[in-house]
């Protein structure tokens, strides 16, 4: 037979199903898979069935469902004060990973340089090698996982096409400042650079702090595709309900990749996040307190069983650094960790394409029931 997309041959099964395998074979408890192992509410769930009983289950128009774009329109501008479209600026996709695929597949040609900040998601790399991008990484060095100014600098050149953030951050749990933001625009508008903006963890913020979506700094809309989705503000990960927001001229590409893609998304769940969307004011409160009394319950607890955590400002993930527990990197200490004391992590090593330090720390996922959180801290703190 001849060979495959030469593109893919070199590509791995995710971290994510093989850590997931991992733990089902070892009866560990999975704090790896970014999901929570409890639903969301209630409410959104007969949304759902309500929309199905009033007969929205055919194809919606491929761009998404008019009502929801214009739902997702009207919460850009309550919350961020900012105007798009819903006809020609908004595309509901198949969950945040489709837009970032359509995205990168719309923009960058083979060659083009991309640049990524290490650690990151890694679908954005996989995504980057189908389209054969010359790929360029920049680090976010711990503790605080800031990048330096001069690396990234150096990083751009006349031939950079994009540059890919998440922020929220994930793995990390960092939330980018106004002034790191605004660095990372400067240069992608002196070299005309496009600024992929993943903002799936917009509204999982602690402390009181709140997201700064990168298309409201200076002249940044006009070159950023803002990304972001309900499967993680909702609780609602497999619904797969994705946006990207650009600029007529950029989405109308991105709409070219997303028509032979998937076409279309799932209609009613498209009409239950519409109705979501606008109970945000009631919602969020509770959904950010659930979550920071998570967060605060489980790195208590892991400071307690000798992790140091590094405190999220958002998402659902927190890292703790190894070196003083073992002499392992990442992989062999969350190996370890399966086979002896029954828990599941995330080696970040493998969101590292230059630098070592994903070597130096685990990430665990917080989005789990109590009794999870509670029965996986007793294993870690157990001398087993």
């Amino acid at each position: 037979m001849k060979s495959a997309n030469n593109s893919i041959l070199h590509f791995k099964e995710s971290i994510f199903a093989t850590m997931t395998k991992m733990a089902q074979k070892n009866s560990a408890i999975n704090l790896s898979q970014g999901f929570p192992d409890f639903d969301g509410p209630s409410w959104i769930m007969s949304l759902v069935t309500q929309a199905m009983a009033h007969g929205h289950n055919q194809y919606a128009p491929t761009h998404g469902v008019p009502e929801l774009r214009q739902t997702i329109a009207h919460n850009y501008k309550k919350f961020y004060a900012l105007d798009f479209d819903p006809l020609d600026e908004i595309t509901i996709t198949n969950g945040a990973t489709e837009a970032i695929f359509c995205t990168i597949t719309a923009l960058v040609n083979p060659g083009d340089e991309v640049i990524v900040l290490e650690p990151f998601y890694d679908s954005y790399v996989a995504a980057l090698n189908l389209a054969q991008a010359n790929i360029i990484p920049v680090t976010l060095y711990r503790d605080a996982f800031c990048f330096r100014i001069e690396e990234l600098t150096h990083a751009f050149s006349e031939k950079t096409k994009l540059i890919i953030l998440n922020n929220p951050h994930n793995p990390t749990g960092k939330m980018f400042t106004r002034e790191e933001l605004e660095v990372i625009i400067a240069l992608a508008e002196k070299y005309d650079a496009y600024i992929l903006s993943d903002e799936v963890y917009e509204f999982l913020t602690f402390d009181g702090a709140r997201h700064i979506p990168t298309a409201t700094l200076g002249k940044a809309i006009d070159r950023t595709i803002t990304i972001s989705s309900a499967g993680k503000t909702f609780g609602v990960t497999g619904w797969k309900i994705g946006w990207t927001i650009a600029r007529g001229p950029i989405s109308h590409h991105i709409r070219m990749v997303h028509q032979f893609n998937t076409f279309s998304v799932c209609t009613p769940m498209q009409w239950a996040v519409n109705q979501a969307l606008q109970k945000l004011d009631d919602y969020l409160p509770e959904f950010r307190q659930l979550y920071q009394e998570k967060r605060d319950f489980f790195c208590r607890g892991l400071k307690e069983a000798n992790y140091n955590p590094i405190i999220p400002q958002g998402t659902y993930f927190t890292v703790a650094p190894i070196g003083h527990l073992t002499q392992l990197h990442d992989v062999g200490h969350c190996m370890e960790l399966i086979e002896r004391k029954k828990v599941a992590a995330i080696p970040p090593s493998v969101f590292y394409l230059k630098s070592k330090e994903g070597q130096e720390y685990i990430r665990f996922c917080f989005a789990k029931k109590s009794e999870t959180l509670e029965k996986a801290l007793h294993n870690l703190k157990s001398r087993i």
